[in-house]
């Protein structure tokens, strides 16, 4: 484990020697065991920040190597606690205001380190305690993305209050979620409307009348490169394609699913699936299982069977993951108020951005300020929205 330059550890640290920066490219045998046994001692899972898809997101979509990849012990010899990628940011929105933030791409669906459960504040402590001496870091570490009220944000406020400030909720998201004791058959009758039902019914006849249909999952025997191949063509066919954000459509977004799907594999973590017409893919998804929870990551559908929804009928068939005794809940990852998960999925995941005070008298100074900023741009928002609704 190495100290990267740019973020040099201070005399002011709690516990010396207890966060490093490390290379995501040159991690010794033992840090990378470590990460591993991190991830299925978290005290919430997270694909996104596991070794396996985090460590080539640093390497393949970070080319400027902004992000630092932060590795948090109780102290120097004791056992990693918690795992975050941090990058220094120069503007806050539109305004000029340097700041810490949680590293993310645009394919990183949940902000939450890798955190020893039972540990979180001690976790927070240190790694606010370390952005304070550090001195490319000031007046805030931004957290996007976390679970509201979960065990990291509950620390995160707990630990902030003890230093004497706040923490500030900026932003509220929240997204489709599948969490039921429910089986598929009797969760499919509850969430979807009878006549939709039906509709679905006769769109599958139909569909069964263009040839032979098939439910799949992909097998831990058989090669993966296939599935990966399909859905690239898949998703690059449809209107990702034609938007140019596709995976597909870019070398480094492409490189990296191809890296993280074949490293899910060796994970344990692939849950893939597809719809087919005479072998051809209609729709396919993707879930990481990180039980106790689970991550529906991508999905994409053959347009021009649109009049069948084969998304749906896939998404219906998914619908087995409620059986699946390693798994309590899962995560659409999908835009809120999306309209075909959330008509199928109905109960929702929340989530919040939250800043985090550093703990220098200037620091303070600027987060008030901005406090004070994001107040009157939200008092502005609601006034402007209720004129427009007279």
């Amino acid at each position: 484990m190495t100290v990267h330059p740019a973020f040099p550890i201070g005399a002011a640290d709690a516990a010396p020697l207890a966060v490093r920066v490390a290379d995501p490219l040159s991690l010794s045998d033992e840090l990378a065991k470590a990460w591993d046994r991190l991830a299925e001692e978290a005290s919430e899972p997270n694909p996104f920040a596991e070794r396996w898809c985090l460590q080539p997101a640093l390497h393949l979509l970070d080319p400027e190597r902004r992000a630092r990849l932060v590795m948090v012990r109780a102290d120097d010899a004791g056992p990693l606690i918690g795992v975050m990628p941090l990058a220094p940011a120069v503007k806050y929105g539109r305004l000029p205001l340097r700041h810490v933030t949680g590293w993310a791409h645009p394919n990183h669906f949940h902000g939450a380190p890798l955190v020893r459960a039972g540990m979180e504040p001690l976790f927070w402590s240190i790694l606010l305690g370390w952005c304070d001496a550090a001195t490319w870091a000031s007046t805030l570490l931004h957290v996007p993305r976390l679970t509201e009220d979960g065990p990291l944000h509950r620390a995160l406020i707990e630990v902030v209050r003890g230093r004497g400030g706040e923490a500030e909720t900026v932003h509220r998201e929240e997204r489709a979620l599948l969490d039921s004791d429910l089986s598929a058959e009797a969760y499919w009758d509850e969430a979807v409307r009878a006549k939709k039902r039906k509709e679905l019914r006769r769109q599958a006849n139909r569909l069964a009348e263009q040839g032979a249909v098939s439910f799949r999952r992909w097998q831990p025997d058989e090669a993966v490169e296939p599935w990966i191949d399909a859905f690239l063509d898949l998703e690059a066919r449809g209107w990702k394609g034609r938007a140019g954000s596709a995976l597909a459509s870019h070398g480094d977004t492409e490189a990296w699913f191809r890296a993280i799907i074949a490293a899910a594999v060796g994970a344990g973590k692939l849950d893939m699936r597809r719809l087919a017409l005479d072998d051809r893919p209609l729709a396919m998804l993707i879930n990481f299982l990180c039980p106790p929870g689970g991550f529906s990551f991508k999905t994409a559908f053959d347009e021009e069977f649109a009049r069948f929804s084969p998304g749906v009928l896939l998404q219906q068939a998914n619908l087995d993951l409620l059986g699946d005794d390693r798994i309590d809940w899962v995560d659409s990852c999908a835009a809120p108020g999306h309209p075909m998960i959330d008509s199928v999925w109905r109960e929702r995941r929340h989530l919040v951005w939250v800043n985090a005070p550093l703990a220098g008298g200037t620091d303070r100074l600027r987060f008030r300020a901005l406090v004070e900023v994001e107040k009157m741009w939200r008092r502005w928002k609601r006034a402007i929205s209720a004129e427009n609704s007279l």
